[in-house]
C-alpha cells in the first residue's frame, strides 16, 4: 500500500521561509503526478502547486513568484520550497500523490503538516 508522508512544517514568520517535503513509498512506481493543497480553518481545501507525468507545474495565483515546487532524481519525494511567507500562507498543508499511468491507479493524501506564520 502506498504511504505518503509529509514533513517540515513549522512556525515561521512573516517573510520567512519553509520547506516541506512529501514522501511516497510503497510501490515501484515514482508518481506520475505530486501536488500540495493547503486548508485553513472555516475554508476549504486548495491547489497549492502540483505536476505531473510531463514534468509540467502550475501554481495557485497566490503563492506564483513564492513557491517553487521540486522533485528528488527518484521522482518519489517532492519538496514545495516557501519564501516570503505571509500569514495568510497559514494552513494544514497536505500532499496528494496520483498513480494515473501505473498501479495502482488511483491517489493517495498524506496526513497533512501544519505551517503557521506569525509574528
Amino acid at each position: 500500500q502506498v504511504q505518503v508522508v509529509e514533513s517540515g512544517g513549522g512556525l515561521v514568520q512573516p517573510g520567512g521561509s519553509l520547506r516541506l517535503s512529501c514522501a511516497a513509498s510503497g510501490v515501484v512506481f515514482s508518481p506520475d503526478g505530486m501536488g500540495w493543497y493547503r486548508q485553513a480553518p472555516g475554508k476549504e481545501r486548495e491547489l497549492v502547486a502540483g505536476d505531473d507525468s510531463y514534468r509540467n507545474t502550475n501554481y495557485s495565483n497566490s503563492v506564483k513568484g513564492r513557491f517553487t515546487i521540486s522533485r528528488n532524481t527518484a521522482r518519489n519525494t517532492q519538496f514545495l520550497q516557501m519564501n516570503n511567507l505571509k500569514p495568510e500562507d497559514t494552513a494544514v498543508y497536505y500532499c496528494r500523490a496520483d498513480y494515473i499511468n501505473h498501479y495502482p491507479y488511483r491517489s493517495f493524501w498524506g496526513q497533512g503538516t501544519q505551517v503557521t506564520v506569525s509574528s
